[in-house]
């Protein structure tokens, strides 16, 4: 647990409610996701979610205590904001035209494994203990399982990769914003990214056609509550609590999101809008989580390994 900017650790129960808005409401935001994709473009979904949610941020913020974020931290968070969400969100929402929830977020559930190869490769990195690398093999063969040949997820190779691209994004925008060298105050910091990267897709979605090609006609009720739900579930209290816990909390335990996430998904995904529940995805999801238990309970032990810096040789 970290200390709060006044030195004080923030009350037991802001953990309780941020972890449990990353666990229950972000699994559910891949159901709501696929629900309005249907009706609404899927940039012009993410972008106008994302804008309107930091909109409201920004306005709060201006009201209570200001909103004024830095140059370099309106630089910073621009970016972040473009890994995460455009990069990030934006591509899954691209994918999840055609493919179920429950497994694109089995596939998301991979951002882990990256986390741990991320960070070895960050300089001076600590190179993973052999339980870590056991973990990421044991996580790779069930993402293989699960979208190889004759998997749930083969039928649409490409959507699949733009998942992949989707965790490398979030993976790098996680890792810079935690370096950042001039950090804003949490709540500041999500609704510049918010803003910055539901306006980058927006812009995406005009280039590509996707505002142009919209018609108010195609959007039922049911997409509409869906987007509202991503809007103030998703945004408003879910990104919001990913941003402080990245703050307060340490990136190993943030990222358990991803072993709880899929669980909520794929039963919701099943229950609510049929989709497939084979054996197949049973056992791939079971090897993909204990892969991500091992990895994240491997990172928060203390490590004893020297930095990776400290043994390559000279040359």
């Amino acid at each position: 647990m970290k200390a709060s900017p006044e030195g004080k650790p923030p009350p037991p129960a802001a953990f309780i409610f941020a972890f449990a808005a990353i666990y229950l409401i972000w699994g559910s935001t891949y159901l709501a996701i696929r629900v309005a994709v249907a009706a609404l473009p899927p940039f012009l979904l993410a972008g106008t979610r994302f804008l309107l949610a930091g909109g409201i941020l920004a306005a709060w913020l201006a009201a209570t205590r200001g909103f004024r974020p830095t140059p370099r931290q309106w630089r910073d968070n621009a970016l972040v904001g473009a890994l995460l969400l455009a990069g990030g969100n934006g591509m899954v929402v691209w994918a999840e035209q055609s493919i179920p929830s429950g497994i694109t977020t089995l596939v998301i559930s991979i951002n882990p494994l990256l986390f741990a190869l991320a960070e070895w490769a960050l300089p001076r990195g600590r190179r993973p203990a052999a339980a870590t690398f056991f973990g990421i093999v044991l996580g790779l063969a069930g993402l293989l399982l699960l979208v190889g040949p004759g998997g749930a997820a083969a039928v649409d190779p490409r959507r699949c990769a733009g998942i992949f691209v989707a965790c490398l994004c979030w993976t790098t925008g996680s890792l810079y914003a935690r370096h950042a060298r001039e950090p804003a105050d949490p709540i500041v910091g999500a609704t510049a990214q918010m803003l910055c990267g539901g306006l980058l897709m927006v812009l995406i979605a005009g280039a590509d056609g996707e505002a142009a090609r919209f018609a108010w006609e195609q959007v039922t009720a049911r997409a509409g509550a869906a987007w509202l739900y991503l809007v103030v579930a998703g945004s408003l209290v879910g990104y919001s609590s990913y941003v402080w816990l990245l703050k307060h909390s340490t990136t190993a335990r943030a990222s358990t999101y991803a072993y709880v996430n899929p669980v909520v998904a794929v039963f919701l995904g099943w229950r609510l809008l049929g989709e497939p529940l084979t054996a197949r995805t049973l056992a791939a999801s079971v090897v993909i989580i204990a892969g991500v238990v091992i990895i994240t309970w491997q990172k928060s032990r203390p490590r004893t390994l020297p930095p990776i810096a400290a043994v390559r040789s000279p040359g």
